[in-house]
C-alpha cells in the first residue's frame, strides 16, 4: 500500500470515528478540506477496503468500522435484527436471511461476531446472508433463536 493511500485511509477511519457521516460524497469533502484530493470511486474502494459498513445511528444511515460492530454489546445483535431483517428460513444445514438490498453485509458481519455455536460461516451478497450449519437439527435450532431476535418475524 502506498504511504500517500494508507494515510488517506487512516484519515478515512478517523473521521469515520469522529463524527457521523452519511455518504461517500461527504466523505470526500471533509477528505477535500484535509488536503487529500479524492474522488468518489477513490472513496468508495477506501470504504470497501477498510470493510466500513452503513448502519442507523440517531436516526441517520451513517459508516462505521468493522471493529465497531465487533465491539458492540450483545443488543446490537438485536437492533440490527429488529431493523434490517425481513426474513429466517431453514434450507437443510443452511439458514437463509433476507434483509433489505445493500443490508447483508452488517448482518453477516453481526452474525459473525455473535456467540451463537450453530454457526460454522455465513456468506453475505447483498440481501441475502447464507449461514452455514454443520446439521440441519442445528440450522432448525438457529432458526428460531434469530427469528425470536427478530420479534416481527414469525
Amino acid at each position: 500500500m502506498s504511504d500517500s493511500k494508507e494515510r488517506r485511509q487512516l484519515a478515512i477511519a478517523e473521521l469515520i470515528r469522529s463524527q457521523p457521516l452519511g455518504s461517500q460524497e461527504e466523505l470526500a469533502d471533509r477528505l477535500g478540506a484535509l488536503g487529500f484530493a479524492v474522488t468518489q470511486a477513490t472513496v468508495s474502494r477506501d470504504l470497501e477496503q477498510l470493510g466500513a459498513l452503513k448502519v442507523r445511528r440517531d436516526g441517520q444511515l451513517s459508516y462505521v468500522l468493522p471493529e465497531e460492530v465487533r465491539n458492540a454489546q450483545p443488543s446490537r445483535l438485536v437492533s440490527v435484527f429488529r431493523e434490517w431483517v425481513r426474513s429466517v428460513e431453514a434450507a437443510a444445514n443452511l439458514v437463509v436471511v433476507k434483509t433489505p438490498p445493500g443490508s447483508a453485509h452488517l448482518v453477516g458481519v453481526v452474525l459473525d461476531q455473535s456467540d451463537y455455536g450453530e454457526i460454522v460461516g455465513t456468506i453475505c451478497g447483498d440481501d441475502t446472508i447464507f449461514v452455514a450449519c454443520r446439521t440441519s437439527s442445528d440450522a432448525g435450532l438457529l432458526t428460531t433463536k434469530l427469528r425470536s431476535v427478530a420479534i416481527n418475524l414469525h
